[in-house]
C-alpha cells in the first residue's frame, strides 16, 4: 500500500479535496507521525499501569433547580417559523 494511496483513502474518509501538491506534502508528514509512533512503541511500559484518565475524575452534576423559563411569546419569537403558537419544523417522512 503506497503512501499517497493512505492520503487518498484518509482525504476520502474525512471528505476532504487535496491537490497533488498537499496529498505529497501530507504524505512526508505521515510518514513522520508513524516513524514517531514506531519509536514510541519500542519503549518498556511493562510497569506502568493502564488508565483511562490521566487526572481523577469527580462527579460533575449538580442538584437542578427549578428556574423562570422563557415566556412562550419570546422563545417562539426567535424561531424561524411558527404556527399556532408551535415551532414549525420540515416534516422528514
Amino acid at each position: 500500500m503506497s503512501g499517497k494511496f493512505d492520503i487518498d483513502h484518509m482525504a476520502l474518509l474525512a471528505r476532504l479535496r487535496l491537490s497533488d501538491s498537499e496529498k505529497d506534502r501530507l504524505s512526508g508528514q505521515m510518514a513522520t507521525i508513524i516513524e514517531y509512533i514506531d519509536h514510541l512503541d519500542q519503549l518498556d511500559t511493562s510497569r506502568v499501569e493502564p488508565t483511562s484518565h490521566a487526572i481523577p475524575l469527580q462527579n460533575v452534576f449538580r442538584e437542578d433547580e427549578k428556574k423562570q423559563n422563557f415566556p412562550d411569546c419570546d422563545s417562539l419569537s426567535l424561531a424561524p417559523a411558527q404556527k399556532n403558537r408551535h415551532y414549525e419544523v420540515p416534516q422528514i417522512i
